[in-house]
């Protein structure tokens, strides 16, 4: 007796998976978790605490408990900005005309 796999029925990714979930603000939860997944990327690298990572941050533990387990709330873009550049990291803005029909936000 053969099992053939059942086909599973599959759409393809807009590229933000907050939008194809059809969440609000799809775009600025999308560039709250590349910052938040940058952060945590420093955080493992130098191989902090989470104790540790809240005095560099200025934060409390349970904030970056929080914050590394990427739960977005309670984090704006510009709080997660200040963390990036307390880590030491240089941020760069850039406005270009939209390249589609809707402007979009990106971390490079």
């Amino acid at each position: 007796m053969s099992h053939r796999p059942s086909e599973v029925a599959s759409t393809p990714s807009s590229g933000n998976v907050f939008a194809d979930l059809d969440l609000p603000d799809p775009d600025e939860l999308d560039l709250k978790a590349e910052l938040v997944y940058r952060i945590s990327r420093i955080v493992a690298e130098r191989e902090l605490t989470q104790v540790q990572a809240a005095e560099v941050l200025g934060i409390s533990q349970s904030k970056v408990a929080a914050l590394l387990r990427g739960r977005l709330d309670g984090f704006s873009v510009e709080r997660l900005l200040r963390c990036l550049t307390t880590l030491g990291c240089d941020i760069e803005i850039a406005v270009k005309p939209k390249a589609a029909t809707h402007g979009r936000l990106k971390v490079a």
